[in-house]
């Protein structure tokens, strides 16, 4: 990884750029394409998109009982138990989480509600690929229970086999999802989206995946269907002061550039002496992973950034926007009180970043490329929506009507003013 020391203010916003991708326009006329053979043709685009892309002929695109049970036998008993307690810890989060429902009066005889009820059909996009997240079902399916939504439909790219990764099905049916098919990329979005002869059209559509399925969601969310965020290649931002240690540093930006070759790993340091040894630990450290070659790739876009006080660390971390954000330093609480744009703060030298993308509680589903400037990361709340209610008197409407004809009429909206008037006994 190169490293920057005390770099200028006006070098700052080209240091915090993200790995330049595929040519947008190109990306989005794919999307469109792939789009519109989907709306046109349904499951039978499905299947040719799964033979072009996935590599794979599908006989059947909805997973059945024989394959649940045959992953219930594949999925080793260890790797259940830790999913189960993964499983209960994320629950416990999301549950308190719940709200309780507001009522206030305004003013005599003037009452106004809210309540939270569950989304209807919700779709979940688990990505597959190199790595099948099994954990990201977790991260959906678990609210998605909680929130009490009444049909979940779950999407994941098929293996070249035809078949769905065994822990990703255990996982599904442990949080109670009935149906998943082998769908991905921007055809699963566009399945969703709009339905078809198998899979059920939805109402959101929560889950990352690659610039495909991000630009989908987004073309999509324009018109038919809800989306949690953007969700892009992932990322992690390492603050540390001299109190950090360079093994856990190195792991921590590892962990995140083996997620694939368009992810970015990032430290910023007060710290001169950690750069120079976190540059060669990360090196050490990649030597011996399976993903090297990926995580190779992610470095190349990577970035270590000296500078010169912890005030400056802030400062970029707040004009990055993270989507995970890793404080270690003597009192990371201090810096993450100062923080504003992150989608998750990790506080202290044994909080790596791995703990939330499995098993803290905390969901790891998170904005990124700078999103989260703007957006929260998937909670309860994601997979709900507000109903306002209001109930007046005929005391309530007395006092409350001759404000509202007032300003109704100086907008110029005669009919809002007599749905009043009327109430009150004006002729209209």
């Amino acid at each position: 990884m190169k490293i920057y020391s005390e770099p200028a203010r006006e070098e700052w916003d080209e240091l915090l750029a993200r790995p330049l991708q595929e040519e947008t326009a190109e990306v989005r006329r794919r999307v469109e394409s792939i789009v519109e053979r989907v709306r046109e043709d349904g499951d039978a685009a499905l299947r040719e998109l799964a033979d072009q892309f996935d590599g794979v002929r599908l006989t059947g695109l909805e997973v059945d009982e024989r394959e649940f049970q045959e992953a219930e036998r594949r999925v080793d008993e260890a790797l259940k138990e830790a999913i189960r307690q993964a499983f209960d810890h994320v629950a416990a989060f999301h549950r308190a989480q719940r709200m309780e429902p507001v009522r206030v009066e305004t003013m005599p005889g003037v009452e106004c509600c809210q309540r939270s009820v569950p989304i209807g059909r919700v779709g979940l996009y688990v990505p597959g690929g190199s790595a099948p997240l099994f954990s990201t079902v977790l991260m959906l399916a678990v609210p998605a229970r909680i929130a009490g939504c009444r049909e979940v439909t779950l999407c994941t790219p098929p293996r070249r086999d035809g078949s769905v990764a065994p822990e990703i099905l255990w996982t599904a049916r442990l949080c109670g999802v009935k149906r998943v098919f082998k769908v991905g990329g921007a055809q699963a979005v566009a399945a969703m989206a709009f339905g078809t002869e198998s899979v059920p059209k939805v109402d959101k559509i929560f889950g990352p995946g690659n610039r495909y399925v991000t630009a989908a969601k987004q073309l999509l969310g324009l018109s038919a269907v809800a989306i949690d965020m953007p969700a892009g290649p992932s990322e992690v931002l390492v603050l540390a002061d001299d109190t950090a240690w360079a093994e856990f540093v190195a792991a921590d930006l590892l962990s995140q550039a083996e997620h694939g070759p368009d992810s970015q790993a990032m430290l910023i340091t007060t710290s001169a002496a950690l750069a120079v040894a976190v540059a060669s630990e990360v090196d050490r450290q990649l030597a011996g992973l399976p993903r090297a070659e990926i995580a190779t790739r992610a470095l190349a876009e990577s970035r270590i950034v000296v500078v010169r006080s912890e005030a400056e660390m802030v400062e970029l971390a707040n004009r990055y926007a993270a989507e995970h954000l890793i404080v270690e330093t003597a009192r990371p609480e201090a810096v993450a009180e100062r923080i504003e744009q992150a989608g998750s703060i990790f506080l202290g030298h044994y909080s790596p970043e791995s703990a939330g993308d499995y098993a803290s509680g905390t969901n790891h589903t998170l904005p990124t490329s700078g999103w989260a400037a703007a957006y929260s990361g998937v909670n309860l709340d994601s997979f709900c929506k507000k109903i306002t209610l209001q109930r007046l008197t005929p005391e309530g409407l007395q006092r409350l009507g001759p404000i509202v004809e007032r300003m109704a009429r100086a907008e110029g909206l005669e009919a809002h003013a007599r749905a009043v008037a009327v109430r009150l006994g004006e002729k209209c």
